[in-house]
């Protein structure tokens, strides 16, 4: 077993244990920003940790109905913006918590007025320092290059922390149960997808809503460990110049977890098969046309979390049936220093 599918197996354990030692701290957290109110957000990160923080982007503006903006670090590190930020809030993300950019970053925004917080896998960090207050995410050390197991506890302690500030018994709830869902959701069976892939030298990979941020990071596991020019798409978005990349046989992967967005990604699946693409449907087993199989994460929001810990596993097989080690993807190093 590799590496990144042998810590992406890991993700339920570690991520009961977060949800349990961050309970008090997120709780904390949601009454001071009920108590004081960003007027809006922004978010700092890069890579997958990027893909998380839209995560909470969208759940943030779809619950709050405050803007949230992903900030590129050269606005702070070669641009020297002139920040002014008084009434919000900036969260940086990162794994390991040592990238120059980042840190930065995190110090222009509190300069310029802004509450900061980090969240971190890695205790008592550079970026962690230079923050208000750091949430540990607790995912253990990763030794895949290729993020699994921090990517989802990052997507937990962001569902967490809204569940807290907007006070959402169902949405706490099923955080309860997610480390479950999470497990059923490492064992599903995508060797179809395998058997479509292991000759792929490109494909679509498509989301909605809350699901976007997870189709983006399938995309980058699909180029790091798969050596596979794979691009995400709004479902909202592929028909808007994308869909002019399709011909007979091109592969695309349709992610449509049970929510309001499944039967629009629904019906635009149907249409892509019906012009010659390849098409792979996830979904739950409401959907009789799906051809990789989805568990259900039992609240909107934590759907996304059950897709990716599937694909995780899916990825890692692929990577060996085209040869390629998923743990040491070429050029690739765990911690990347830029500003």
């Amino acid at each position: 077993m590799s590496l990144m599918l042998e810590e992406a197996r890991n993700a339920p354990e570690r991520v009961r244990g977060q949800l349990q030692r961050n309970a008090d701290v997120l709780e904390s957290l949601g009454a001071r920003l009920r108590e004081q109110p960003p007027s809006g957000a922004m978010t700092v990160a890069r890579g997958s940790s990027d893909h998380a923080a839209a995560y909470f982007a969208y759940l943030c503006m779809k619950h709050l109905g405050i803007p949230v903006a992903s900030l590129p670090p050269s606005l702070s590190t070669l641009a020297k913006a002139p920040w002014r930020l008084e009434g919000q809030l900036a969260v940086a993300i990162s794994q390991s918590g040592q990238s120059p950019d980042l840190v930065a970053t995190q110090k222009a925004l509190a300069q310029g007025g802004a509450r900061t917080l980090a969240l971190v896998n890695t205790p008592q960090s550079p970026l962690g320092q230079a923050s208000d207050l750091e949430v540990p995410l607790y995912a253990g050390e990763e030794r895949s290059v290729a993020a699994t197991k921090s990517y989802l506890a990052t997507l937990s302690a962001a569902a967490q922390l809204l569940a807290h500030w907007t006070r959402d018994s169902d949405l706490l709830a099923a955080l309860d149960s997610l480390p479950e869902c999470l497990s059923r959701a490492a064992d599903q069976d995508w060797s179809e997808a395998v058997e479509a892939l292991v000759d792929a030298d490109r494909l679509m990979v498509i989301g909605r809503g809350a699901g976007l941020a997870v189709a983006q990071e399938a995309a980058l596991k699909f180029k790091e460990t798969c050596a596979i020019q794979a691009e995400p798409f709004s479902g909202a978005e592929v028909r808007h110049g994308p869909m002019a990349l399709i011909e007979a046989g091109y592969p695309v992967l349709v992610f449509a977890p049970p929510g309001v967005e499944q039967a629009g990604l629904l019906e635009l699946a149907d249409w892509l098969g019906g012009v010659g693409a390849r098409v792979l449907l996830a979904a739950d087993e409401s959907v009789s046309q799906r051809h990789l199989t989805l568990s259900d994460a039992g609240h909107e929001d934590l759907q996304p979390l059950s897709v990716i810990q599937s694909f995780y596993r899916m990825a890692a097989e692929l990577a060996e049936a085209r040869g390629s080690d998923p743990d040491k993807p070429r050029h690739l190093r765990k911690v990347t220093c830029t500003l």
